[in-house]
């Protein structure tokens, strides 16, 4: 069964809260516009959860319209609901989120504490070899020039590191 849906018009990343929200338009009647990133009192995301549960209930259906968005988007907010979809589907049994390892790569270099940490976390899901090096990268610059959040992203970096290498020699 297909999915009809329409992508969200572009901003810049790191654009304001106002701009975010005058240019999104609606997805089957969902209202796309309700991804609150971490601020000091709260340090960590929000997002729409019907709009989550959706496309896990879409399984690999649901990939195609989710590639897009990370292919095209530059706004932090969207990458960032789209990584933790992704993180869900990959839960929840979806197959197929390994391969889009060449798409995800696209944020390897993003110094967003958010994407990192989403991005992290999904490559300690997913094991892709070629993954390990970038989460190194990571790790090494924001050690070097330590992001300006109310969390550390290094926590998961870290932690999707160490799954890497204790993966290897349990055998």
């Amino acid at each position: 069964m297909p999915i009809n849906l329409m992508l969200q018009p572009l901003v810049q990343l790191n654009s304001q809260p106002s701009q975010l929200n005058s240019n999104l338009q609606p997805i089957n009647g969902m209202n796309v516009n309700c991804v609150a990133m971490p601020v000091s009192q709260r340090n960590y995301c929000l997002f729409n959860q019907t709009k989550v549960d959706f496309f896990v209930k879409q399984k690999e259906a649901g990939l195609p319209y989710l590639k897009e968005v990370l292919k095209h988007s530059n706004n932090e907010a969207q990458i960032t609901e789209t990584l933790y979809i992704l993180n869900r589907m990959q839960d929840s049994g979806t197959k197929g989120i390994d391969k889009m390892y060449p798409l995800l790569s696209r944020f390897n270099g993003t110094n967003s504490p958010n994407i990192q940490t989403f991005l992290a976390g999904i490559y300690r899901k997913i094991q892709v070899p070629d993954a390990f090096g970038p989460l190194v990268a990571m790790l090494i610059r924001n050690s070097i020039k330590p992001p300006q959040a109310c969390f550390d992203p290094n926590e998961e970096v870290g932690g999707a590191i160490l799954a890497y290498l204790s993966d290897r020699f349990r055998n």
